[in-house]
């Protein structure tokens, strides 16, 4: 299927003389998958605030890219990244947040640092799974300290 232009852009897709293979996706599947992603996020944080996180910011974005949730908790800045799936088909939705995934957060976590001016302060770095089932509420997995920055934040 090919997509005009104007719908490959509303879309967030690759358009143009990109060399990129673009997955083709119907609208209503998309906007199926945002939402998906936004009800997540809303139990995800709702989650962390009944768990003691103090939410400084949602969907904080700069040119490299997205943090989901930046917070306190226990004396440290939590950079959080939730993910959501609809059941395990294509794994669990903490596994998304692979090697790759991590070495963007932590520059994305030092890009905040910078850009708020924040220093001295204890950084970790958590992960918030939300799974939805067929039947009855969504499972919600809370990793803190998921994966450690190393030297890498100053």
């Amino acid at each position: 299927m090919v997509l005009h232009r104007c719908t490959a852009k509303l879309l967030g897709l690759c358009a143009g003389f990109c060399r990129k293979r673009i997955m083709t996706v119907s609208v209503s599947e998309k906007e199926t998958h945002l939402s998906l992603g936004r009800r997540g996020e809303e139990i995800a944080c709702a989650f962390l605030t009944r768990n003691g996180y103090s939410i400084e910011a949602r969907n904080y974005r700069c040119r490299m890219g997205e943090i989901d949730v930046v917070a306190t908790r226990r004396g440290f800045l939590a950079f959080v990244e939730i993910k959501t799936r609809r059941g395990d088909r294509f794994g669990r939705p903490e596994e998304a947040v692979h090697r790759l995934k991590q070495r963007k957060l932590i520059q994305l976590a030092q890009w905040y640092l910078k850009a708020t001016k924040t220093t001295d302060c204890s950084v970790a770095f958590d992960v918030v799974a939300v799974s939805f089932r067929e039947e009855g509420e969504p499972e919600i997995r809370l990793i803190q300290d998921a994966f450690d920055a190393g030297a890498g934040i100053r």
